[in-house]
């Protein structure tokens, strides 16, 4: 039985290793972004609504492009802002900050817009059908709860960029595949066949089948709870005027206080993404591809 649910997907980066506003960068001839095909493939799944988390610098005319779309298909979609100011900190000095708090910060954004399960996704990460599959069963199976968590994770050989190092986000799991740790890495990249990151000034070799977190994430919306807490302690702790407050260590701290478990689901998909601008030509091919598979039409609205 098919339960309501929401794709959250956070779309207010600046891009600024891709040098523009990548998450509505058109790949293919449709004028397509990323976050277009995760919404293509969230819609297939059983998914009834999109929160969209953007910044200011969106263009209006994206914003009416989506809007168009969303009644011609009958989904629900909500756009919201985040900005410095968006959760009220009362007697901070905002002076020296010059962008907004993070991803946990974001999608704090969304607490009175989202009362539902739901996926949370980077707007310029490409999953792959089959991760919706998985995270809609969780859901419609009614496995998530406040205080069982879902995460969809990668190979992270099928997620490096050949146009540079990547951060990404090592994961430990238990014997039954319940979260333990994620660790970030920032500079994964394949050497000489193999792959490897540097810690202490030192190269440390992975497994290919290492899993990954992507930023796809299950969430039940008690955890907006936790978020929001979560985030006065950050503020208390007097972050300097670039610290951010990240999803993976909300996920962690509340993983450590007992509070939730996360499930750990491998996702057969093949994951692609625009970390730098000569990625695009990689999932521009890639979805060619797709579509030559009949995996998507070539127009996804028409």
């Amino acid at each position: 039985m098919s339960s309501k649910k929401t794709l959250l997907i956070l779309a207010g980066g600046l891009g600024t290793r891709y040098k523009g506003l990548k998450q509505v960068d058109g790949i293919l001839d449709n004028g397509s972004p990323i976050l277009e095909y995760s919404i293509f493939d969230a819609l297939e799944t059983g998914f009834q609504k999109v929160v969209i988390i953007v910044n200011k610098l969106i263009p209006q005319s994206y914003i009416d492009r989506l809007n168009t779309i969303s009644g011609i298909k009958g989904f629900e979609l909500h756009w919201i802002y985040q900005e410095i100011k968006s959760i009220p900190i009362h007697d901070l000095d905002y002076v020296e900050r010059e962008k907004p708090w993070g991803t946990a910060h974001a999608v704090l954004c969304a607490k009175y817009s989202i009362q539902e399960p739901f996926v949370m996704i980077n707007a310029d990460d490409f999953y792959g059908k089959e991760a919706y599959q998985l995270a809609a069963h969780e859901i419609d199976h009614h496995h998530i709860s406040d205080s069982h968590l879902g995460m969809i994770a990668y190979p992270v050989s099928t997620t490096l960029s050949g146009n540079g190092a990547v951060a990404r986000g090592i994961c430990t799991l238990d014997p039954e595949n319940f979260l333990i740790k994620v660790e970030e890495q920032t500079s994964i990249q394949r050497i000489n066949g193999s792959i490897i990151y540097i810690e202490n000034g030192k190269n440390i070799e992975i497994s290919p089948d290492t899993l990954v977190s992507m930023n796809f994430f299950i969430f039940h919306p008690n955890i907006f709870c936790s978020l929001e807490a979560y985030f006065y302690d950050f503020i208390e702790s007097e972050p300097t005027a670039t610290q951010e407050f990240y999803i993976p260590s909300t996920v962690q701290r509340m993983m450590d206080e007992k509070k939730v478990k996360v499930m750990v689901k491998t996702s057969p998909s093949q994951w692609m993404g625009v970390t730098y601008a000569d990625d695009k030509k990689n999932i521009k091919d890639f979805l060619t591809s797709e579509i030559q598979k009949n995996r998507y039409p070539e127009d996804l609205w028409t």
